[in-house]
């Protein structure tokens, strides 16, 4: 099965035109994850692609549009995979048990890399920052939904705002990408999830979280 140019599963054949949109989009996503922002120019991407760079603009208008398309790509085939991951999580621990495997995977292939290249380069691209921020949206509702599914029914889930918590979860998983790619470290990541751990299974134990499956997806 192969994956239309946003990232969708498709049985049938990519025409030409949805074939080198394809290619364009796995090559910047590539780009970034390997060369950051500044390094995803139009002739890098276009020779990993393999097509003339005039492609790019034909196909996207321009590298910024590319980028983003590449983001959505990104964005879509992970939050996927998150929703499935989660599926009948229903305690805190499992969901920290959860994260914890989806960060080591992340890191592993460098998709979150992608969305911290772009978030950089949003810094120095003028109208880039509202673009990145409304597709940063859908993993921050995730996280909310993610947490607040199995905190449904504790005493938590009235003290800790749901959209402040979904909020906190994405900023820590970038920053915590974000600084283990700086130094190749990740022995602080792993030492936080085995402390958030050690902290859910206390409170599954004292009554604080839904014992039966998580309502994300539902």
């Amino acid at each position: 099965m192969v994956k239309s140019p946003t990232g969708a599963p498709t049985t049938r054949p990519l025409t030409r035109g949805e074939a080198t949109r394809h290619q364009l989009i796995e090559a910047a996503v590539d780009t970034l994850r390997d060369h950051g922002f500044s390094g995803a120019s139009a002739r890098v991407i276009a020779d990993r692609a393999g097509v003339n760079q005039g492609l790019i603009f034909y196909h996207f208008e321009s590298v910024t549009g590319l980028l983003l398309a590449a983001l959505d790509s990104v964005s879509a085939s992970r939050q996927a995979r998150y929703g499935a991951a989660v599926q009948g999580v229903g305690s805190p621990a499992e969901l920290v048990e959860v994260a914890s495997s989806i960060f080591r995977e992340d890191l592993d292939a460098g998709y979150v890399a992608v969305l911290v290249a772009m978030i950089a380069g949003a810094a120095t691209t003028p109208g880039l920052g509202p673009e990145v921020s409304r597709r940063i949206a859908p993993w921050t509702g995730f996280a909310r939904d993610a947490v607040g599914g199995v905190l449904e029914g504790s005493p938590l889930a009235s003290l800790v705002p749901a959209e402040s918590v979904g909020f906190a979860v994405v900023a820590l998983y970038l920053g915590m990408e974000m600084l283990t790619h700086l130094d190749g470290d990740r022995a602080p990541a792993t030492e936080l999830f085995d402390r958030a751990l050690g902290l859910a299974a206390l409170l599954g134990s004292l009554g604080g979280g839904s014992a039966g499956p998580s309502g994300v997806g539902r």
